[in-house]
């Protein structure tokens, strides 16, 4: 017999930042009011959901479209069968895709999450198409579309993926109580060999396109060339590090750049940094920024997408053109030579932090909307 909890069946394939928005979302839900059930990709791990799902399946899901897309539509499918969910939340476009085409015509309602559309990242014209077209013919399959902040709203709207009235903007969240409880300093300076006095410059991403690690270099050498003691640190992993750590190299300051490939704890690392940077080429949401405000640290990052509905030039953070490692490094270093700016960037972002983008509220947000469904 159903329990009167109501049951909610999520769907993943990417990991990182959609693995940890489910591990935020899930901690805070009321589970004496619903039930989660999560099918995602081999890319997750099962003992970071233990005591946050009521049930946890793996299947093989890829990030690229191919043949096997069939059957992991098919075992989804079979999986909604067997768990019989009041709802089906499908988290970001692939498996948002896969997720709604196996729930067609089986009686739930669905809930899609694109958490940035996949037509917003830097790519050929072709793929924008293909990609919008793809969201275009998918959009009747759900009852719901959640975006992550206004700007990706007015996207979907932008581009005709469906009426209004089908899309609630639910806006991201960090899991700040978590935080502020937990233990600080776990990684000192002296662990990756930076001085306790030098001036310190991190990002948190990966070392691939979109989060342009070539700008944040780049950025690097014009800083180091006016801050002798800065020291850079990227906490990410990624296909671009081996051209990374040349530039550094063929500019002579190697030294001074630590890549701490993947962590399991990149907080540890964001409270080494003096300023904080997130120069992506494009942005669902970029869950780094209020992350940065979390732990008090400065911000630079670049205008586009999502961005500037989160950091609000001059007041909680230094906004800069996309690609522009000139305009990069001169932000960074008016942060470093102006007196109290620091101070104000991190007092404005602190208090935005508590009051937009608490993963509490988040959770709130969400199990209103599925007792509405």
């Amino acid at each position: 017999m159903r329990k009167e909890k109501i049951r909610i069946l999520h769907v993943a394939q990417a990991a990182g930042g959609v693995d940890r928005y489910i591990r935020m979302l899930l901690k805070y839900l009321d589970k004496d009011k619903f039930e989660n059930v999560l099918i995602c990709s081999q890319d997750f791990r099962e003992e970071d959901y233990r005591g946050l799902v009521d049930s946890f399946e793996q299947i093989e899901m890829t990030r690229a479209i191919g043949g096997n897309d069939l059957k992991a539509i098919k075992a989804v499918r079979n999986l909604i069968k067997r768990y019989n969910p009041d709802i089906v939340y499908a988290h970001s476009s692939k498996a948002g895709a896969i997720a709604r085409v196996a729930d067609i015509g089986l009686k739930n309602r669905c809930v899609y999450n694109p958490h940035g559309w996949a037509f917003n990242m830097r790519c050929s014209a072709k793929k924008k198409a293909i990609y919008t077209m793809i969201e275009k013919i998918a959009a009747p399959f759900c009852d719901k579309i959640i975006c992550i902040l206004d700007a990706e709203k007015q996207s979907a709207l932008d581009k005709k993926i469906c009426k209004e009235d089908k899309l609630q903007v639910i806006f991201n969240g960090v899991d700040i109580e978590a935080y502020e409880n937990g233990a600080r300093g776990a990684v000192k300076r002296q662990d990756l060999n930076i001085p306790e006095d030098a001036f310190v410059v991190g990002m948190v991403g990966r070392i691939s396109q979109q989060k342009a690690p070539d700008v944040f270099i780049k950025m690097a050498k014009q800083v180091k060339d006016e801050v002798p003691n800065a020291h850079f640190i990227i906490v990410g992993n990624g296909n671009q590090e081996d051209e990374i750590r040349k530039y550094a190299k063929d500019n002579g300051f190697s030294d001074s750049l630590h890549i701490t490939g993947w962590v399991d704890d990149p907080m540890s690392y964001v409270e080494l940094f003096d300023v904080a940077c997130l120069l992506s080429r494009w942005e669902g949401f970029g869950l780094a920024l209020p992350e940065y405000m979390m732990a008090g640290k400065p911000i630079v990052a670049s205008r586009v997408d999502a961005i500037p509905n989160i950091i609000r030039d001059g007041e909680n953070g230094l906004l800069v053109e996309v690609d522009d490692d000139t305009g990069a490094s001169n932000a960074v270093l008016r942060i470093y030579q102006e007196d109290g700016l620091k101070d104000r960037l991190v007092t404005q972002g602190f208090e935005d932090v508590h009051n937009r983008f608490n993963a509490r509220r988040v959770s709130e947000e969400h199990g209103k909307l599925f007792e509405q469904m």
